[in-house]
């Protein structure tokens, strides 16, 4: 199965806590990086996710904001320090790529406006941060 999204990162389970509603997975990337993603404990169930289970970790470029300054006071849990590889412009948005230190590539789709006023340029060390409720996880 092919998909859309943009961000597909493999790793495994690293943790799962699970309430009555919602889980909380830890996955630590084949990087070495971790992310978490908030899935229903329905879904976690379903997926059969323990310690050790191989996944991939899938995030909508929509879904990923871009900061250039230090990250602090923020409620979201995933923030991937980078640096930027290459800035696309169209009339509307900008298509922002970042590499990891771990090597892994993740595309930011933001206004233009905003890549501009955040200077975004190859080079320029920025942290992209996604909120674990915009974290899929797919397994097989």
């Amino acid at each position: 199965m092919q998909l859309s999204t943009r961000n597909q990162f493999p790793g495994r389970v690293v943790s799962v806590a699970s309430g009555e509603a919602m889980s909380a997975v830890t996955v630590r990337l084949d990087s070495g990086q971790e992310v978490t993603s908030a899935i229903t404990t329905d879904s976690a169930r379903e997926l059969k996710l323990a310690e050790g289970t191989p996944v991939r970790a899938m995030v909508k470029s929509t879904e990923v904001a871009v900061a250039t300054g230090a990250v602090e006071g923020l409620s979201i849990r995933n923030r991937l320090p980078g640096v930027v590889t290459s800035v696309s412009s169209g009339a509307a948005m900008s298509t922002v790529r970042i590499e990891t230190p771990g090597g892994e590539t993740i595309t930011a789709a933001i206004t233009r406006d905003a890549a501009e006023e955040l200077k975004l340029e190859p080079g320029a060390e920025v942290t992209a941060l996604v909120k674990a409720t915009e974290v899929s996880l797919a397994v097989g």
